[in-house]
């Protein structure tokens, strides 16, 4: 059966490419921003000033933010170097879309992309400068190369997994080209454009991306289906060929854009013990918003509690970027 050489949980988001003198531009979108989620709630950004009791101004000083900047780049340079000595020759990415190339006429619950090629698309100018206003374009860097990029797709180790997938009941999606709209082409999502280009260095090995959709109404999988689903992924890849060694990586949150650490500590202690009871029981509520990206290692650390493996946290970073306590917590991780 194929070998898992390599598990790995990794936060994306535009702080990790941002420099920390500019953090204030997200912070401002923040601030115009109707609708932050926070414990089974949303709030405008008053609200939620009030709420918090605007206490994280002492968390916004250029030395703390440089700070966090700079150990969330050795974090990310540990994951790279760990990924890069697992000797990896194939690759499975869990993240999600956020709107990015799924849009209102299809939104699969679960899809295995079994393309030949991955297409990381940099924006056009009218899209760039969009992202500009958002805060979004100086981050473009860490996870689109200037003119773009095309990785290597596995269409037979996609179309083996979907097979087994189905197999046990899950009645995943398979497409073989990433959408378009409106005659463009979009590609591949920031979640894996991350990982192919801040932990691959564009120079991935044959990769399926597989998608969740954890985040858009009204069709996201449930907690206790992200654990099930981790069951039936590792039964699948043991079905792979034996001359395959995957790598496997989470991209995504934790908490964001409204960082609450006390949760996300209760999240990683149950993910570190491999607590999936503890696991399930948390608030679905909870992971409104951007928070919704924690729900894609709920796979990986199911999947690891069938092969003994343990997570090893190198890092937990909160961001923060506004006195709301606006921001993202970034995290980091291996199953050893």
């Amino acid at each position: 059966m194929a070998r898992v050489v390599g598990a790995f949980g990794v936060s994306h988001g535009p702080l990790l490419t941002t420099p920390p003198d500019q953090w204030h531009q997200r912070a401002a979108v923040d601030k115009r921003n109707p609708r932050h989620a926070y414990r089974g709630a949303y709030y405008d950004f008053p609200a939620l000033l009030a709420a918090r009791n605007g206490g994280f101004a002492s968390q916004l000083d250029i030395g703390t933010k440089t700070k966090r900047y700079e150990a969330c780049q050795t974090a990310v340079a540990e994951i790279a170097r760990r990924y890069n000595a697992c000797g990896a020759n194939a690759a499975i990415i869990l993240g999600n879309d956020q709107r990015e190339i799924f849009k209102d006429d299809f939104t699969p619950a679960f899809l295995v992309y079994a393309g030949k090629e991955i297409q990381n698309i940099h924006p056009d100018e009218e899209e760039t400068e969009r992202l500009d206003g958002m805060g979004l374009k100086i981050a473009l860097p860490g996870h689109v190369p200037e003119g773009g990029a095309v990785y290597p797709g596995a269409p037979a180790i996609a179309e083996a997994l979907v097979d087994q997938l189905i197999e046990r009941e899950f009645d995943v999606s398979i497409s073989y080209k990433l959408p378009e709209h409106d005659g463009h082409a979009h590609g591949i999502p920031h979640a894996y454009g991350f990982i192919f280009r801040r932990i691959m260095n564009d120079a991935p090995p044959p990769t399926v991306p597989i998608f969740s959709n954890v985040g858009e109404a009204r069709n996201q999988p449930r907690l206790q289906r992200m654990i099930k689903f981790g069951h039936a992924l590792k039964e699948s890849i043991d079905a792979l060929p034996d001359d395959l060694n995957i790598a496997i990586f989470s991209s995504g949150g934790f908490t964001h854009f409204t960082i609450d650490e006390e949760f996300d500590h209760a999240v990683m202690a149950a993910m570190k013990q491999g607590d999936e009871d503890a696991l399930v029981k948390f608030p679905e509520s909870w992971f409104w918003g951007n928070t919704c990206e924690t729900k894609s290692w709920y796979p990986m650390v199911a999947a690891m509690n069938d092969y003994g493996r343990k997570m090893d946290i190198i890092d937990y970073v909160p961001c923060y970027r506004s006195e709301a306590g606006t921001g993202q917590a970034m995290i980091f991780a291996s199953w050893n």
